[in-house]
């Protein structure tokens, strides 16, 4: 039995901060354990749910990526247009195999037949609810059905990149890939290698 089984939890109030395309709250509440309670206040930043998928073509040995302007990076100084896997954010009740279709679809025009799921993820738990939903897609030429480029009623501004497996890899090391969606994806592909095909 861990010491964590006899901690309890529990929610003083639950204040929403600001609400825009994401929610942030303000959440008081007790932890206790062994007789000992604490009063915390912690900042959360609400997200939901969202996916991300890892598109190959095994013909080509080619990983599909986009490039997009992140203003959170910007902001820390650094070069702000990120090379990243296809995602996007979950509807409320919304099925994430769907969801993993549309968005690829929109961001980079290709048409996912049988994405395979892989596992699922919190990305930053101490501040951040959002789970992502990881995914695995191959994926023909004879796929890609749309430009892409993302939705101009969300004002995204998308490109499609295409780097063989050996060289995205190589860009985490060399710094150039920091998405950590991006690259937890790209390291699966490097475990599961012989498998990429089947």
């Amino acid at each position: 039995m861990s010491r964590f089984d006899r901690t309890n939890i529990d929610i003083v109030s639950d204040e929403v901060v600001w609400k825009g395309w994401s929610t942030l709250r303000r959440v008081v509440f007790d932890y206790g354990r062994d007789g000992h309670t604490t009063q915390l206040e912690w900042e959360v930043f609400d997200r939901g749910e969202a996916v991300a998928v890892l598109i190959y073509d095994p013909r080509r040995d080619v990983v599909v990526l986009v490039r997009q302007f992140r203003i959170p990076v910007h902001l820390q100084g650094e070069a702000p247009f990120l090379l990243e896997v296809p995602a996007g954010s979950m509807e409320r009740g919304e099925d994430p195999e769907k969801t993993v279709i549309r968005e690829a679809h929109e961001e980079t025009g290709f048409g996912l037949r049988r994405p395979r799921r892989l596992f699922s993820a919190y990305m930053s738990p101490g501040a951040v609810t959002e789970k992502i939903h990881f995914f695995y897609a191959q994926i023909g030429e004879a796929d890609r059905v749309a430009d892409g480029g993302g939705l101009d009623e969300e004002h995204e501004d998308i490109e499609l990149v295409e780097l063989t497996l050996a060289t995205a890899l190589a860009m985490i090391e060399s710094g150039e890939i920091l998405d950590a969606k991006t690259i937890m994806l790209l390291q699966w592909a490097a475990l599961n290698r012989e498998h990429l095909a089947d």
